[in-house]
């Protein structure tokens, strides 16, 4: 897909460095710097899930690029529920690890990414797609649709 300038396309399994280098990256931002104690063996965890889940379909990632440079990143993760009226195919979409490098901000490289993830989410049947954003994030996602999950809790 191009979207102007933008053009984004799909990662695989022969792409595993430029994902582990973007998935760190974010994982360090999100985290403020602290992947946690043993970034070593998150890395390598998140290595194995991306060569079984880009194999089986689980997750697709893409990049977003303008000219030359790879200026963005962002995944979706695929599961199954149980079918219900707000989703009858069961279909889960989770759309992850949307990042941009900060020279490339405000640009519409997020807006594209997110616009292929949610193609990508639609065209497999997902019936739910959501995310967790960043304050920063909050804007863009609103502005395509996204709204607040209220009945959602986690586990602490």
């Amino acid at each position: 897909m191009t979207t102007g300038h933008i053009s984004i396309y799909r990662a695989t399994s022969a792409d595993i460095d430029m994902l582990m280098r973007w998935r760190m990256t974010v994982l360090a931002e999100v985290f403020s710097g602290n992947p946690g104690n043993d970034s070593e063996a998150l890395a390598e965890a998140n290595q194995d899930y991306y060569l079984r889940a880009l194999a089986d379909g689980s997750h697709v990632a893409v990049f977003a690029r303008i000219g030359d440079i790879t200026a963005g990143c962002g995944g979706v993760c695929f599961q199954r529920e149980m079918p219900s009226p707000d989703n009858p195919s069961g279909i889960d979409a989770y759309l992850m690890n949307i990042y941009v490098d900060p020279k490339y901000r405000r640009n519409g490289v997020a807006r594209a990414i997110v616009t292929q993830l949610v193609e990508t989410a639609l065209d497999k049947g997902a019936g739910k797609i959501y995310l967790e954003t960043s304050e920063c994030g909050r804007k863009l996602y609103a502005g395509m649709g996204f709204g607040k999950l209220e009945e959602m809790m986690i586990l602490k």
